[in-house]
């Protein structure tokens, strides 16, 4: 039997449900488990980490919404992930972890070693835990790192945490996907963070909406994306106080990139085309990747392709 996925977003969980939870988990059963905002017990969480720890098929684990809502939790989800071996992407999104709780769990998720995405969005986190993220980006080529990072609606984290924050990703090889929504950073960090995307090779996906950014951070993105050859291919900046014209101006010339990347990709010889749409499509089962919807600020959809070829689809909300 194929590994499937268990989804239960804001309900109850009873005993009985907690049970076929860690029997699929044990059974290598459940390859997308999402409990997201659901209530239970401390001693059924227990339960479903100590079966998380040992399951083998698992590779997304969505506790969104405050299912990690006390320090004791954090201890057994961290405990839990030591053991683990599977699992690509964690989402916390809306989790009350705080610099402390993050401090328990960063060594677990320092050493995973199939972990590629994670979701601290709205966890009351500070600059103690952009230190401990940034060891999560290592430089290039001294190990495997995450490659998608969202940390929307952290306000506490200063312009010194986002400039360290800058720098770990100018400087790492493996992040493509950075979300940043809805955090104060204004036009100073956004400065630094076209540096930081002028200076990554991989980084595609940029979401900085809503991050108090005006016409002049805009006009530094744009120079950015007009005059340096950048892996990037999207970039958010809706619900900022940013013309239509410079925001269109922007998109524009992200769109004439992929054109561009396209037109080589199907220049030369049909066997190496084909060779390379291969090498392709090998590389986005081993990295995933994200998709965000600016339209709606309360919801994102993570589409991430497993490294066996499956696609896996999560809801998670703010």
């Amino acid at each position: 039997m194929l590994p499937s996925s268990i989804q239960i977003s804001g309900e109850p969980l009873s005993s009985a449900e907690v049970r076929d939870i860690c029997r699929g988990l044990r059974d290598n059963a459940v390859r997308l488990l999402s409990l997201r905002g659901c209530r239970l017990c401390d001693r059924d969480f227990a339960r479903i980490c100590r079966a998380l720890a040992g399951a083998s098929s698992l590779a997304q684990l969505n506790l969104n919404l405050g299912v990690v809502s006390s320090p004791g939790r954090v201890k057994q989800l961290a405990e839990a992930l030591r053991v683990n071996r599977s699992v690509q992407s964690l989402f916390l999104h809306g989790s009350p972890l705080t610099d402390a709780g993050l401090a328990l769990l960063n060594p677990a998720l320092a050493l995973h070693p199939a972990l590629v995405a994670l979701d601290l969005g709205d966890c009351m986190l500070g600059d103690e835990a952009i230190n401990l993220i940034c060891g999560l980006l290592p430089p290039d080529g001294a190990k495997s790192g995450l490659k998608e990072l969202t940390l929307s609606a952290n306000p506490g984290i200063t312009p010194k945490g986002w400039s360290r924050l800058a720098i770990a990703v100018a400087h790492s090889s493996q992040v493509r996907v950075l979300n940043l929504d809805y955090n104060p950073l204004g036009d100073h960090v956004a400065g630094m963070l076209a540096v930081a995307v002028a200076s990554s090779r991989t980084l595609e996906v940029l979401d900085l909406e809503g991050t108090g950014l005006t016409n002049q951070s805009a006009q530094t993105l744009l120079d950015m994306v007009e005059n340096y050859p950048t892996a990037l291919r999207s970039l958010v900046l809706t619900e900022n106080s940013i013309s239509p014209e410079l925001q269109q101006q922007i998109c524009d010339l992200l769109s004439e990139g992929e054109e561009e990347e396209e037109a080589v990709a199907t220049a030369g010889d049909g066997v190496r085309v084909q060779d390379r749409d291969r090498e392709g499509e090998l590389d986005a089962r081993q990295r995933g990747g994200s998709w965000i919807c600016p339209s709606d600020p309360g919801s994102q959809m993570v589409l991430m392709t497993s490294g066996l070829g499956d696609s896996l689809l999560a809801e998670t909300e703010m």
